[in-house]
């Protein structure tokens, strides 16, 4: 019996040993496996989220409190944001025909304004950049270097705060005549082109949206929404490649294609795409790359009736 109870004995050691060890592996196991789906799940959505960025997406807006910059949307006094032969010849390209491609930033200048307008001079294309009001002064020589570089300066906003620019109609006005004159001043250029931050059909402002389009149209000005969406208006991540295809898959539907891009210190993706961008748009059956001027056709998200 002795020897019995010791083989027993050494069965049961053993058996203590080897279930912990296999509870430890079976379930090391399983957690690497929902660690590898976990992963794959997490790329598939990011894939997803990439590809199905709507063509007319809004330009997001910043938290209550957010500073400007980190969202993450013209002619007389000279007017005009180019020369005035500069002028008649982007007015004289647009008449011509074939379908109009316009590039536009929102939210500089930036860390990357430089960059982008390197870009674009490289390519021998204007761009349209709706800017907010930055008063440092590595920010200045980048206000006068897309006017002297002949792209079409326009405003976004002074302060990029939605809380404070759309409490109220004389709110928006406030910060809209800071920053036209905060421009004349920069620049010598009196704006008078807009976009509104998150554009005409945003859901945050507490003043009525045709109250302040009215205001624009009895100032003269002119506002500009878009019909294409880079997708780069998100916080979240988002591929060169991704930017690429957001921004040419619907052009061909398009006459005029008002593209919506950003500027912003954040937006690498955005200047890591520009130049694929262009070539793609440049290899389009007539197709022009053009900057708003006087006789662009304004895309509007709400109607004025």
């Amino acid at each position: 019996m002795d020897a019995e109870q010791d083989a027993h004995f050494q069965l049961m050691k053993r058996l203590l040993v080897i279930i912990p060890l296999s509870t430890i592996l079976i379930l090391s196991t399983l957690c690497i496996i929902l660690g590898v789906n976990l992963y794959d799940a997490r790329r598939q959505l990011r894939e997803l989220r990439e590809e199905t960025v709507p063509a007319m997406a809004r330009d997001q807006a910043p938290e209550e409190g957010q500073e400007n910059g980190t969202v993450y949307t013209a002619s007389g006094v000279n007017e005009s944001v180019r020369s005035a032969s500069d002028t008649e010849e982007a007015a004289a390209g647009e008449k011509d025909g074939g379908r109009k491609v316009y590039l536009t930033f929102d939210d500089g200048p930036s860390g990357n304004t430089g960059e982008i307008l390197d870009i674009l001079a490289a390519y021998d294309v204007k761009a349209t950049f709706f800017v907010v009001g930055k008063t440092e002064e590595k920010y200045q020589p980048l206000y006068k270097r897309i006017v002297e570089e002949g792209h079409t300066l326009a405003m976004h906003s002074y302060s990029h705060k939605y809380n404070e620019i759309y409490q109220s109609r004389e709110s928006y006005i406030e910060d809209l005549s800071k920053l036209q004159e905060f421009l004349y001043d920069t620049t010598g250029v009196w704006c008078r082109y807009c976009r509104f931050p998150g554009g005409s059909s945003n859901t945050v402002s507490r003043v009525d949206m045709h109250e302040l389009i009215d205001y624009l149209e009895e100032q003269d000005m002119t506002y500009f929404d878009w019909n294409v969406s880079s997708g780069d208006a998100s916080a979240d991540y988002i591929s060169s490649e991704a930017v690429v295809r957001n921004s040419t898959a619907r052009l061909a539907e398009f006459e005029e294609a008002i593209i919506l891009l950003h500027d912003a210190s954040d937006k690498d993706s955005t200047v890591k795409a520009l130049p694929e961008l262009i070539e793609k748009i440049q290899a389009m059956e007539d197709t022009k790359i053009v900057p708003i001027t006087d006789e662009t056709e304004p895309i509007h998200h709400i109607s004025n009736d």
